[in-house]
């Protein structure tokens, strides 16, 4: 049974008067964030604020890249090429990277947003431009993704770290992917509920299907939506629940992969 796990949300999630989530009050119970980069939401004053608001928290800092959509928060599938995704995603982390340096705190991982990850998790070609653009940042550079997807599977390939994340906020089907928004249930709003499925996600590597059965997966990281309505009630529940159960709140470690040699 694992004793610790991240626990993460996505920040920065503002742009002009849309304002989609309470960093505010979700920051001080988190342990790493997925900061917006401007193509879903954000812009670089908002950008620059959750990465300072980060480092007063002692958060890890993720890039949180998407599909260029700020009317549909990110959440439509664009027809893409794998070569623009690759310079989507690589324009993004830069952007991103370079807001913490400025800070003096480092870029700790990258979390694809939306539909954009929906995508990676089916799509080979869509994950592979993904991880690449990942690695060709920094090859030390972990990335988050859904196990057992291809998202995993190509950054693997690569080479590059991977971070497996469940969403205890969210349903799940048998064969491991996130039910659709459109189905009924498919969100969890009761923060009770959410805390019962985090402990089990950790303490158990599995949790009940939308359709049946379990899915059973290995976890490195949580993920509360910080859209959901109810995320800092969700993630003070699944803290609480967590560490009554005996498991620490705190930024996940990747080991580098075999042969790496640091940033080129």
């Amino acid at each position: 049974m694992k004793t610790f796990i991240d626990l993460n949300a996505d920040a920065g999630e503002s742009y002009g008067a849309w304002n989609m989530g309470d960093d505010a009050g979700l920051f001080p119970l988190l342990s790493s964030v997925n900061v917006a980069c401007g193509f879903h939401a954000g812009d670089p004053l908002t950008m620059q604020r959750a990465v300072q608001r980060a480092k007063a928290h002692g958060l890890g800092i993720g890039a949180h890249p998407s599909y260029p959509d700020l009317p549909g928060f990110g959440r439509r599938i664009l027809e893409a090429t794998p070569e623009q995704v690759y310079a989507d995603v690589l324009y993004q982390i830069s952007a991103l990277g370079g807001m913490c340096r400025a800070a003096r705190v480092p870029l700790r991982h990258v979390k694809a947003h939306g539909a954009l990850s929906t995508r990676a998790w089916t799509h080979p070609e869509t994950a592979a431009a993904i991880a690449q653009a990942t690695r060709d940042y920094d090859p030390l550079l972990p990335l988050v993704a859904l196990p057992s997807t291809p998202l995993e599977s190509e950054a693997r390939k690569l080479g590059v770290p991977v971070v497996l994340e469940t969403f205890p906020e969210r349903a799940y089907l048998r064969d491991g992917r996130l039910a659709p928004r459109s189905m009924p249930g498919s969100s969890i709003h009761d923060p009770h509920e959410a805390a019962r499925r985090a402990v089990m996600m950790v303490k158990e590597g599995r949790v009940e299907a939308i359709d049946g059965g379990y899915f059973e997966f290995e976890v490195d990281t949580l993920c509360i939506h910080g859209d959901n309505p109810n995320a800092v009630q969700i993630a003070g529940s699944v803290r609480a629940a967590l560490e009554e159960a005996g498991i620490q709140i705190r930024p996940f470690a990747v080991a580098p992969p075999a042969g790496s040699q640091g940033q080129a």
